[in-house]
């Protein structure tokens, strides 16, 4: 099932999505957002199901979808944690800047606690704000879970995985050091983060979706060149274990968000999903970064495409503006 959020009010107007993400129908008098549907996901997920169903056959007409103008899946989140889960991402921009990684680096994964009050929706431009901020993009895949309760065991993850979406992650680059310097992490460096136009059921990916990693490549396009399409497969921390570490110490409510962090592949070939990534290979190899932070009237895609070369989630697609 593929659903998402016509721009309505604070959170949105629920519709579900055709598969081949051109139509989409109304579920609202089923239930009015996403929110409201997560908060009682057994009740209303059969509806829903069938909703799309019916679009998807042909029974339901729907309306084009470049009618409709579409916000963030969730356009505000009880709770937005980002994870690292791609430890060559780690690694390549730690030893750019000289620095070891944790020694539990393989062990446990790294998350922050992002601001989830105002997320964006996946055309929203985005303003650079100062220049000398080095803003930059960061290309992930993410969870959206139901009610979690505290403990759950990275073995019983997967019942509370509700759907997948895709993230870009705005960073201000210049920011992040002197942050982390203070020792209290991410905040001002961290903006708000963009999310894609469609949130799928996981049983969307077919195989593709295993062991809580998504098995297809993510493309991301700076100004219509491709700078990278690596695998998200390649996750070394699956969402699974992240919903493990995170509820160690506390419970999570439905409509909470996890993102797997830079998606990361050790093979150089398939480029990367952050221009830091692409800084940090500069300086590895010629002790200089050559490539510049986002500037005014850059533009931002990422997408992913199953085997069959649908666009599984829709495009993120955003320019930097004044």
């Amino acid at each position: 099932m593929k659903l998402a959020s016509r721009r309505h009010g604070r959170d949105g107007s629920l519709i579900v999505v055709s598969r081949d993400g051109r139509r989409v129908a109304s579920a609202s008098h089923i239930v009015p957002h996403l929110q409201a549907a997560l908060d009682e996901w057994p009740r209303f997920e059969p509806e829903l199901q069938r909703r799309f169903e019916a679009l998807e056959s042909g029974l339901l007409p729907g309306q084009p979808i470049a009618d409709v103008e579409l916000t963030a899946p969730l356009p505000r989140a009880y709770e937005w944690i980002d994870g690292s889960a791609f430890i060559q991402h780690i690694l390549l921009v730690r030893r750019a800047r000289g620095v070891q990684p944790p020694d539990t680096l393989k062990t446990e994964p790294l998350v922050y606690q992002g601001a989830s009050g105002c997320l964006l929706g996946p055309s929203d431009d985005f303003s650079l704000g100062e220049e000398r901020f080095g803003l930059d993009f960061e290309a992930e895949v993410c969870a959206i879970l139901g009610d979690t309760p505290r403990g759950t065991r990275a073995a019983d993850a997967s019942a509370h995985v509700r759907l997948l979406m895709l993230a870009n992650d705005w960073t201000y680059r210049s920011l992040v050091s002197p942050e982390l310097a203070k020792g209290f992490g991410f905040f001002v460096s961290k903006p708000a983060t963009a999310f894609s136009p469609f949130a799928i059921t996981p049983d969307e990916l077919g195989g593709a979706y295993r062991d809580g990693r998504v098995h297809h490549r993510l493309q991301t396009r700076l100004n219509g060149s491709l700078i990278g399409d690596p695998d998200a497969g390649e996750m070394h921390f699956s969402f699974f274990d992240l919903v493990s570490h995170i509820t160690q110490t506390r419970s999570l409510t439905a409509g909470t968000i996890i993102g797997s962090g830079t998606v990361s592949n050790v093979d150089p070939a398939r480029g990367a999903s952050c221009i830091a990534e692409l800084r940090a290979r500069e300086l590895i190899a010629n002790g200089n970064a050559s490539t510049p932070f986002l500037r005014v009237g850059d533009h931002v895609e990422i997408s992913l495409h199953d085997a069959a070369g649908r666009n599984v989630f829709g495009t993120i697609s955003e320019r930097v503006v004044a």
